[in-house]
């Protein structure tokens, strides 16, 4: 018996059972006008083991429900399907991206969702199913269609985030502050991490949802393709939007190097100037300072001659350079 289970008994379009006994199942698995949906959450062997035995399922596809770290992929079996995929929340303080593997078997008459750890909620696709009940009446394809269409959501919400914060960087970027300039180097880099992540998770979306449309799988009904051509939809543009993003953050990265080698350059200009500035007195004092008779040696006017030829080149320079905006 696994350990948390749910299940639901769909007749005819209309929801008959609720939680019933999972060995009630083989009742109803067989017949025509049934749609049964089984979630089973942190199974054990043995609940495999059950599930392979109860609905004939693949030792393959079993063994891939088993194990995580699987890539999202809709593989096809003579009897069912198999769906893995992931559902993705970001942490509202941090930012942080968490993945959590959902992984599906797909019947002609039913459905077989396995989760693992407490990430996922399957309460809000059960309430979409509620809120959609009239499509019900068209099956297998009604329960997967809740299910994706909630999975991908959220891959629409995390990218939406990562563009807020993308934002954030892009206005701390010309701040002179140096913890901002640091916060602009760290957030970067850690985005680009997450993007990459999270583009791992979304992009193979796209060959999933369009091979759950294919006709000759007869999972989407005539009626239900609109609703699947919508998920697709945002399949897309979750996919667009999240390589935008990552072009996005290393044109942030570069201009941000950008615009620290231009600082660099302004200071690196400042000093030199100043050091040709300090040069001057340098340069005066030391020919005054020779052991040999010079114009105004011994005499008063020598060191106000001295003194004044500071005064004015370093003036001059000063003067120089600032009109150039070198300091």
């Amino acid at each position: 018996m696994p350990r948390m289970t749910r299940t639901r008994l769909y007749r005819n379009g209309a929801l008959e059972l609720e939680d019933f006994p999972v060995q009630d199942i083989s009742e109803y698995v067989d017949s025509a006008e049934c749609t049964v949906w089984l979630d089973v959450h942190d199974p054990a062997s043995a609940d495999f083991d059950m599930i392979a035995e109860e609905f004939g399922l693949h030792a393959l596809a079993v063994e891939d429900a088993r194990y995580e770290h699987q890539r999202p992929k809709l593989d096809t079996y003579r009897t069912h399907l198999f769906l893995s995929a992931y559902a993705v929340t970001t942490d509202p303080d941090t930012g942080a991206l968490e993945a959590t593997e959902v992984s599906a078997f797909i019947t002609p008459n039913a459905l077989i969702t396995v989760r693992k750890g407490k990430a996922f909620r399957i309460q809000p696709v059960v309430e979409r199913w509620d809120d959609s009940a009239d499509l019900a009446r068209h099956g297998v394809g009604f329960l997967v269609h809740g299910l994706v269409d909630y999975l991908v959501d959220g891959h629409y919400a995390a990218v939406q985030d990562l563009d807020d914060r993308v934002e954030q960087l892009e206005d701390l970027l010309f701040a002179d502050s140096p913890g901002e300039i640091q916060a602009v180097q760290r957030g970067s880099f850690e985005l680009r991490k997450r993007l990459v992540q999270l583009r791992r998770v979304v992009l193979p979306m796209r060959e999933v949802v369009n091979s759950l449309m294919r006709r000759d799988l007869h999972v989407v009904s005539e009626p239900l393709f609109p609703y699947f051509q919508d998920v697709y939809d945002h399949v897309l543009r979750a996919t667009e939007w999240t390589e935008s993003l990552r072009d996005l953050v290393t044109t942030v990265m570069e201009t941000n190097l950008t615009v620290q080698g231009n600082r660099m350059n302004l200071i690196m200009k400042k000093v030199t100037s100043w050091a040709a500035i300090i040069a001057v007195p340098t340069a005066v004092t030391g020919f005054y300072g020779q052991n040999v008779p010079y114009p105004g040696f011994g005499a008063h006017f020598g060191f106000w001659t001295s003194t004044g030829l500071i005064v004015a080149f370093s003036a001059l320079l000063y003067a120089t350079f600032k009109w150039r905006d070198w300091i």
